[in-house]
C-alpha cells in the first residue's frame, strides 16, 4: 500500500446514522517521529457509543470534529517503530480510527498503545477481553452486585455487552432473563449463552413477559436500551434492586427528545438504586478483570460471538448494523490480516 485510506466525519447525523455522514479520502502514509510507532490497522471495533461521538456536544470524550478521521478502537500491527518498547510485527491495540495507518506515541491519549498478550486474538482484544467485556464485568459486578439466587434481567442481551453481562450473572449463580429482538437472537441466548429465559421484544409484550418470567421480581437490571424497555423493567423491580444504566440505544438516533420512564417513583417505593457508569473509569483495573474473563472463556463457562464484516469500503455501513439489529455479539470489521 502506498496511500492511507480514511473515512472522515463529513456532516453530523440527524436521525439514523448513514454512509452520507462520512467522506472517503486518501492521504500519504504518516511517518513516525522519535518515540512514535507506525501501526497498520487490521480490525476495527464498532460500538453504539460512536453515535454519540458524532454529536457536537459535551461527553466523556470530545466529539469527533468535522473533517476528522472517525474515532474507533482497533487492533493493528506495528509497521515501523522509533520507540524501544515496540518492535515491527507486534500486534497492538489502540484507537486507530477508520483508516489504514496511524502514528501513535505510547503513553499519550486514550487508551494509548498496548501489546496483545499471548493467546489473545484481535477479536478477543476488541470484544470479550476489551472494552466490551470490561463494561459487562464492571457494570454488573461493581454496580449490580448480584448475589447467588437473585434474578438478573438484561436488555440488549444479544449484543456484545449484554451477552457477556448475562453470562457473568449466570456464572455467579443468578437466574438470568434476557431481552432481545427476533427468534434467532433469542435462540442463541438460550442454547449457546445459556440464559434461563429470553423475551423477544419484537414479538412479545415485554412488560407482561417480565412479570411472567420473573415471578419473584427483578433484583438487578442491566440496561443497554432505555426508553420503554427501561420503563417496563422498573415495573418489576424488587426491594433494594440495582438498576445499571449502561446504554440507551433506543434513543441514539432519535430526532426529538424521547420520553423518559413515567414510573421512576418505583425506585423510591422499592428503595432501589439506579446508576450509570462509563467503563473508562475502570481501565486502571483491567488487570483484575481480564484474568477472570480469560479463565471463564477457557473453561467454557463464557462464550463470545463476533460479527465480522469485510472490506474498507464497508466501514460506514458496518456502524449502521448496530442500530438496525443486524449484528449478534461484537461488531467488528477486518481490514487486513497480519503480515
Amino acid at each position: 500500500m502506498n496511500v492511507n485510506r480514511q473515512w472522515v466525519l463529513a456532516k453530523r447525523p440527524y436521525g439514523m446514522v448513514s454512509r452520507d455522514n462520512f467522506e472517503y479520502r486518501e492521504t500519504p502514509i504518516p511517518a513516525p517521529a522519535d518515540g512514535e510507532v507506525l501501526v497498520r490497522n487490521l480490525y476495527l471495533s464498532f460500538d453504539p457509543t460512536q453515535r454519540g461521538w458524532m454529536e457536537d456536544r459535551e461527553s466523556y470524550l470530545p466529539p469527533v470534529a468535522l473533517g476528522e478521521v472517525m474515532r474507533a478502537g482497533s487492533v493493528g500491527q506495528v509497521v515501523e517503530s522509533r520507540n524501544p518498547g515496540f518492535a515491527p510485527g507486534e500486534l497492538v491495540q489502540t484507537t486507530g480510527g477508520w483508516q489504514d495507518f496511524i502514528v501513535v506515541r505510547p503513553g499519550t491519549g486514550w487508551p494509548g498503545l498496548g501489546k496483545l498478550p499471548p493467546g489473545v486474538t484481535p477479536r478477543m482484544a476488541l470484544g470479550v477481553l476489551g472494552v466490551t467485556g470490561l463494561t459487562a464485568y464492571w457494570g454488573l459486578l461493581d454496580l449490580g452486585r448480584p448475589k447467588a439466587g437473585e434474578t438478573v434481567l438484561v436488555s440488549g442481551a444479544a449484543g456484545a455487552t449484554g451477552s457477556v453481562a448475562g453470562q457473568i450473572a449466570r456464572i455467579k449463580g443468578c437466574r438470568v432473563v434476557g431481552i432481545a429482538g427476533g427468534p434467532d437472537k433469542c435462540r442463541w441466548l438460550k442454547e449457546v449463552a445459556r440464559f434461563d429465559e429470553v423475551i423477544d421484544y419484537k414479538h412479545e409484550n415485554v412488560d407482561q413477559r417480565i412479570g411472567e418470567l420473573c415471578p419473584h421480581k427483578v433484583d438487578v437490571f442491566f440496561d443497554n436500551v432505555g426508553g420503554s424497555i427501561l420503563e417496563a423493567a422498573l415495573n418489576h423491580i424488587n426491594m433494594r434492586a440495582r438498576v445499571v444504566l449502561c446504554g440507551g440505544i433506543s434513543a441514539y438516533n432519535a430526532t426529538s427528545p424521547q420520553p423518559g420512564p413515567v414510573n421512576l417513583m418505583n425506585l423510591v417505593i422499592m428503595r432501589a438504586r439506579m446508576e450509570g457508569f462509563i467503563v473508562i473509569d475502570y481501565m486502571d483495573r483491567t488487570h483484575i478483570a481480564a484474568p477472570e474473563l480469560l479463565q471463564w472463556i477457557g473453561s467454557g463457562e463464557l462464550v463470545h460471538e463476533e460479527d465480522i464484516q469485510e472490506g474498507f469500503e464497508n466501514i460506514p455501513d458496518t456502524l449502521n448494523r448496530l442500530f438496525t439489529g443486524r449484528n449478534v455479539g461484537k461488531q467488528l470489521l477486518r481490514i487486513a490480516d497480519p503480515a
